[in-house]
């Protein structure tokens, strides 16, 4: 009796360690947070995700409706299509929706199974259906006689690029210019956020606790402790998706809200599309009309090595790395990418008139 009182106060006594040690960690989670919402927040006031535009319903190749908006200047002879990344939507684009509302026609759209787009079967989850959906995407949305520039961020230049590599055609005729933010051709480690030593067994771990985590009753309590994850959700999304130290708590929320709301098992079968991507072979597509490389000198997700990679594959790109900026960088430092998007647009256009009085 002694030894079995010894025991189970040892196990009350570590019981009670562990407890307080993650009551502490609560505890500092709250403070740091609570300090970073004390300092001034020039976003606080931005609408965001509260943008829309006209609604579209797109019929992808294999049935799932796609959920497109499409807003700007509806007579413009340009037509920025946007494709967002991984775990997003089309609302991240907010700064993009306000900047270009008088200047171009707008595309928006979410990817299957992101935003309100439909889901699918984990079979038909991979970068080339996301290039088969753009195909539609377009199909539905940009008149005949319009001048396109895509621009992708992350999973959605992957988007654009597997576009590329199925439609070859269509680059340097119906696509005039292509933007391509903080994403990758291929070699994309999706744990590349974690430290060194931790990568190797989460790289072999990461598919198998997703996939058991992506159903049935896992997938139900996986979705309660993101639904409840509050202050260790805001900081995991700030320390992963941004690099300034000083960037927006609102637009931190934001990004967070996208995330949370893209359903685990997306999120599970995504990952291992994500991991297997692969279109070096199409980048010389890409090279037929002007482009440019927009990247985070501190992005965590997509490391800088392999958006230089990126642009030295694809002819005549131009590179350009923020000092400073992490992931998300369109939510970052708006109004950098809003400049090289509009710049390429100029250049794009005049290149679009060339090859017509070519002809």
């Amino acid at each position: 009796m002694a030894r079995w009182r010894r025991l189970t106060s040892t196990v009350g006594v570590a019981a009670g360690v562990a407890a307080a040690g993650v009551g502490a960690v609560i505890a500092i989670e709250k403070v740091a947070v609570g300090r970073l919402r004390m300092q001034p927040d020039p976003a606080a006031a931005e609408p965001f995700g509260q943008l829309r535009g006209r609604a579209v319903t797109v019929i992808a190749d294999d049935g799932v409706p796609l959920y497109a908006e499409v807003s700007g200047l509806e007579d413009a002879p340009v037509t920025l299509v946007f494709c967002h990344g991984y775990c997003l939507s089309q609302d991240v684009w907010h700064y993009q929706r306000q900047d270009f509302a008088q200047e171009a026609r707008l595309v928006f759209w979410d990817q299957r199974g992101h935003g309100r787009s439909g889901r699918s079967s984990p079979g038909r989850i991979s970068i080339d259906q996301l290039g088969s959906d753009l195909s539609a995407v377009l199909a539905a949305t940009v008149p005949p006689k319009s001048t396109v520039v895509l621009v992708g961020h992350s999973m959605g230049g992957m988007t654009i690029m597997a576009l590329a590599d199925q439609q070859p055609e269509l680059f340097g005729t119906t696509v005039a210019g292509v933007v391509l933010i903080s994403t990758a051709a291929g070699r994309v480690d999706p744990v590349s956020w974690l430290p060194p030593p931790l990568r190797p067994a989460a790289r072999l771990a990461a598919p198998t606790v997703l996939r058991g985590s992506a159903r049935g009753r896992r997938a139900e309590l996986v979705e309660r402790f993101r639904a409840s994850a509050g202050d260790l959700a805001f900081l995991s999304t700030r320390l992963i998706a941004f690099g300034d130290p000083d960037i927006s708590p609102a637009a931190v929320d934001f990004l967070e809200r996208i995330i949370r709301a893209t359903p685990i098992d997306v999120i599970a079968d995504f990952f291992l599309a994500l991991r297997d991507h692969d279109k070096r072979s199409a980048l010389p597509v890409l090279g037929r009309v002007p482009v440019v490389i927009l990247a985070g000198a501190d992005d965590r997700l997509i490391p800088p090595r392999l958006t230089e990679e990126l642009a030295a594959e694809v002819p005549e790109a131009r590179l350009v790395v923020v000092p400073g900026a992490g992931h998300a960088i369109i939510l970052e430092r708006p109004d950098i990418v809003t400049e090289e998007i509009s710049d390429l647009v100029a250049v794009a256009v005049d290149a679009a008139r060339s090859r017509g009085r070519r002809r």
